[in-house]
C-alpha cells in the first residue's frame, strides 16, 4: 500500500541529516554571534593577531549598520554607513601594507581573498590623484544620468561656496582630493 501524503512528509523529517539540524538548533549551533560570511580554513599568515581586533570591531560596527533601522531615509541613505564601514576596513589594510609596511603581502593578499578588504580601491589608492577617493561607484560614469563622475568628484572650489552637498552612491561630502 502507498503511503499517504502525511506518512510520507513525516518520513522525509526523519532522515539522518534532519536529526542532526534538529539538534543542533535545539542545542544553539545557529547563534546570532556566528559570523556572516564563510571564511576559508587556510590559515592567515604571520601579523593577523595585530590586525584582527580592528577587524572585528569593524565587523560588528557593520552588523549594527546593517540591522539600524531606517525608515525615515531613503533607499541610497540607508546603505551610507555600510560603504562608509568597508571603505574604512579597506583603507586600515592598504594603510598597513602600503603606506606603514607593518603586514605582510600574504597577509593583505588573505585579507583580499576572505573579504575584510577590496582591491579595487586599493590599486586606485596607488595612483597620483586618486589617494581620497571614497568609492568606485563615485567614478562609473553608466550610474550617472548624463555619463559623468560623482558631485563628490567636483573640486569644492568649483561647486560654490556654501553649497553643502552629498554623493548618492556613498553619501560622501567631497573626495576630489582638495579639502579647506
Amino acid at each position: 500500500m502507498a503511503d499517504s501524503p502525511v506518512n510520507l512528509s513525516q518520513s522525509l523529517f526523519t532522515t539522518g541529516a534532519e536529526v542532526v539540524n534538529k539538534e543542533a538548533v535545539a542545542v544553539g549551533a545557529w547563534s546570532s554571534d556566528l559570523p556572516k560570511v564563510k571564511r576559508s580554513r587556510k590559515l592567515p599568515s604571520d601579523g593577523w593577531e595585530m590586525i584582527e581586533p580592528t577587524l572585528d570591531e569593524l565587523d560588528k560596527k557593520m552588523r549594527e549598520a546593517e540591522t539600524e533601522p531606517h525608515e525615515e531615509k531613503r533607499k541610497v541613505e540607508s546603505l551610507w554607513p555600510i560603504f562608509k564601514i568597508h571603505n574604512k576596513k579597506t583603507q586600515y589594510i592598504f594603510y598597513l601594507f602600503y603606506k606603514r609596511k607593518a603586514i605582510s603581502r600574504e597577509l593583505c593578499e588573505y585579507c583580499i581573498k576572505e573579504g575584510y578588504a577590496d582591491k579595487n580601491p586599493m590599486a586606485k589608492w596607488k595612483k597620483q590623484g586618486w589617494e581620497n577617493l571614497c568609492c568606485l561607484c563615485c567614478i562609473q560614469t553608466r550610474a550617472t544620468n548624463f555619463g559623468t563622475n560623482c558631485i563628490c568628484r567636483v573640486p569644492k572650489s568649483k561647486v560654490g561656496m556654501g553649497c553643502s552637498v552629498k554623493g548618492t552612491h556613498c553619501g560622501c561630502q567631497g573626495c576630489s582630493g582638495w579639502h579647506p
